[in-house]
């Protein structure tokens, strides 16, 4: 068996609960989090100017990894969206919209990994606010070009921040047309949102049936606390070798 970690935190743009924009807190939750795979949304990335204002390559170069960006929006002239970073290198990358009509743009990053002798297809997403948007977006995740993709070999993994806040049209999706795994069954508390007094569940982890959960949570500590409004859902898995 081999195991990996892997992990999801809406960074917020690097904008903790004190106003402050420090992305260096956000690169010591990661790094205490100690995952192979972390999906990160509402990421800003600004070429030209300091180092810290490209948070993707800031991110990855803290802590080893390498990146890949999902743009959904221009911000203030930088790019705004997804981010994944992996231990390993991409064997694909793949921005697909998911953007409804009418509301704020939104997408999945899709990276393929290989993770052993597996090829694991990392589906990093963030989801709109509105229950009918998200309705269209679980739907539009079922098409041939999103999780039933003809170049899907390997175990898929489906991230980020559904802005689900119950148990919702998309973990019924999810569950009912690919009978994925909810790492939520693994959490002693789902609530992380607000990070400072969670009140509902909005970050997500499902992945298929030929990965094994060991364990799920959320990371609470000083820094996490501080540095961004969601607290990161860190979990490891194995996968036969």
């Amino acid at each position: 068996m081999r195991k990996f970690r892997i992990a999801t935190y809406n960074i917020h743009k690097g904008r903790g609960l004190d106003g402050r924009r420090r992305v260096e807190r956000i690169a010591r939750v990661l790094e205490k989090a100690e995952a192979d795979i972390i999906a990160l949304q509402e990421v800003v990335n600004h070429e030209g100017r300091s180092i810290e204002d490209h948070q993707a390559s800031y991110l990855a170069e803290r802590l080893g990894h390498s990146y890949a960006i999902g743009e959904t929006r221009k911000h203030l002239g930088g790019v705004y969206g997804n981010v994944t970073l992996s231990r390993w290198g991409f064997e694909l990358v793949r921005q697909i919209d998911l953007t409804v009509v009418g509301r704020e743009e939104r997408g999945t990053l899709r990276t393929d990994i290989r993770v052993g002798r597996h090829l694991v297809h990392v589906f990093n997403v963030h989801l709109g606010t509105a229950h009918r948007e998200r309705r269209r977006q679980a739907n539009r995740l079922l098409d041939a070009d999103l999780l039933r993709a003809v170049d899907i070999a390997g175990p898929r993994i489906v991230l980020g921040d559904f802005n689900d806040w119950t148990h919702g049209v998309v973990t019924r999706t999810l569950s009912a047309e690919f009978h994925f795994r909810d790492f939520a069954a693994h959490l002693k508390r789902t609530r992380s949102y607000p990070a400072i007094l969670p009140l509902v569940h909005l970050d997500h982890i499902y992945c298929d049936q030929h990965l094994n959960i060991v364990k799920a949570a959320f990371q609470r500590d000083r820094v996490s606390l501080l540095a961004s409004d969601h607290l990161p859902l860190v979990a490891e898995l194995t996968i036969e070798e």
